[in-house]
């Protein structure tokens, strides 16, 4: 079986699969109302794997935001799933998306700040947060070599101190399906520029990853109407499977750096 036919396998093996299980429930008291809805799906990846992934939302219709817990469990096709999962991840997110069957990512973002945490099928390990939507490029023609994109932007409250630094922007990271490859800081000299660059009420960003013959990450920072856009953009080419800083196009006064957590 070539590559080809086996997604089609799998494709075929995950519509039979993947049976939701759903339950709502309404409570109304006083001036309460509360909608609880939680549902299970079933996954069939090509690694092998069934997939569980379980979501629990609970929402206040009279408050901004839900409480919302995504649990995300693996094992080998054919065990009882009964028996103790390969992994279990657990996250807190509205939904779960496999991307390529490699990697999966949770929608994380239950209030007003929308991102993603990125996990391995393979191993359930956390590789990353994305504060775009994920991107991925195959980075070899003579096979199907994937690699994931995102692109942290750090909140005022991060738990890392390097990254409350005023001339932060943001945290690119690349990675295969197994591992972080390499993580890249991005700054800015004006540190006015960087807060802007960084503010989620008034700045849109956007990435994509370029195409398989010239694999790049291309980021564009735009300002919210009823600002003018004052896009700024940035390239950062991929090559030999790495990120490659020295050829990085920026805007004056901007960087790009090797980082690492």
């Amino acid at each position: 079986m070539n590559f080809h036919q086996g997604l089609i396998f799998f494709a075929a093996a995950s519509a039979l699969i993947a049976q939701p299980v759903s339950s709502y429930r309404y409570t109304a008291k006083g001036d309460e109302r509360i909608v609880e809805i939680t549902n299970v799906n079933y996954e069939l990846v090509p690694a092998d794997l069934v997939l569980r992934t379980t979501t629990n939302i609970k929402q206040n219709l009279g408050d901004i935001g839900v409480e919302a817990l995504t649990t995300v469990e693996a094992w080998k096709l054919g065990v009882d799933l009964k028996t103790k999962p390969l992994y279990t991840v657990k996250s807190p997110g509205t939904d779960s998306r496999t991307v390529d069957g490699e990697v999966f990512a949770i929608s994380a973002g239950v209030e007003e700040v929308e991102w993603w945490s990125v996990y391995s099928v393979a191993t359930g390990a956390h590789l990353f947060d994305t504060y775009v939507p994920l991107a991925s490029v195959n980075i070899d023609r003579a096979s199907l070599t994937m690699r994931y994109i995102g692109l942290e932007v750090p909140e005022d409250d991060t738990k890392d101190a390097r990254l409350k630094d005023p001339h932060v922007v943001a945290v690119v990271s690349y990675a295969s399906s197994e591992k972080v490859i390499r993580e890249a800081l991005i700054t800015c000299d004006d540190s006015k520029q960087a807060a802007q660059l960084r503010s989620f009420a008034d700045e849109s960003r956007t990435m994509n990853a370029g195409t398989e013959l010239a694999p790049a990450v291309h980021l564009s920072f735009s300002q919210n109407y009823p600002s003018p856009p004052a896009t700024v953009s940035l390239t950062i080419p991929i090559a030999k499977d790495d990120l490659d800083l020295a050829h990085a196009q920026l805007p004056a006064k901007m960087h790009v750096a090797a980082w690492r957590r």
